[in-house]
């Protein structure tokens, strides 16, 4: 079984409890958390702790396999599920990086601005990444192009420059459970 710290799950004493997964489910929250990032038209919160957790059980399958026989077929059949594993895994972290490199102004603002209590979006790594992106960007903006402007246009605005995520793009969900009393409000003029 893996474990998974959950930083929303509060015991009754106020402390953070630990959820427990079984590989399974661990698996199912991976591929949640990637359909959800690969449809969400922002950045979503990081969900390192998955990420971690899925990592150790790559290992600790990686491990299993070099014990096993090798020439048995549960042998080629696991290490497919972990070349599927290690394919959502990657495409998640991929998928996190093009949206960083897309809206990485407005993401380290949005950082800058958040408040002690709220969950961080990026996770410590992708706000290193982040930083390091913006900085990189703005030394290869002045050394090819801004230094051969005029004094008056050598200073460039990334947070004007670079589009914001379009929060009004459409997206798809799926009830996953049986709701009850959801009222949908009726467009208005304003709202189309």
């Amino acid at each position: 079984m893996t474990e998974e710290l959950d930083p929303t799950a509060q015991d009754s004493d106020g402390g953070s409890e630990e959820v427990v997964l079984t590989p399974a489910e661990l698996i199912e929250s991976l591929e949640q958390a990637w359909m959800n990032e690969k449809f969400a038209p922002e950045l979503l919160e990081s969900k390192s702790e998955i990420v971690e957790c899925v990592m150790e059980q790559l290992d600790h399958m990686e491990e299993n396999l070099r014990r096993a026989k090798k020439g048995d077929l549960k042998v080629s059949i696991h290490r497919m599920e972990m070349e599927r594993i290690r394919y959502v895994l990657s495409s998640y972290l991929r998928c996190r990086l093009m949206k960083i490199e897309k809206f990485f102004p407005h993401i380290l603002e949005k950082e800058k601005t958040a408040h002690e209590g709220e969950l961080s979006s990026l996770s410590p790594e992708e706000l290193v990444f982040a930083k390091q992106y913006m900085a990189n960007t703005e030394t290869y903006l002045k050394n090819v192009a801004l230094k051969h402007m005029p004094p008056n246009l050598q200073m460039v605005d990334l947070l004007r420059s670079v589009p914001k995520p379009d929060l009004d793009s459409y997206v798809f969900l799926r009830v996953k459970e049986r709701q009850e009393n959801i009222l949908v409000e009726p467009e208005t003029d304003e709202q189309r």
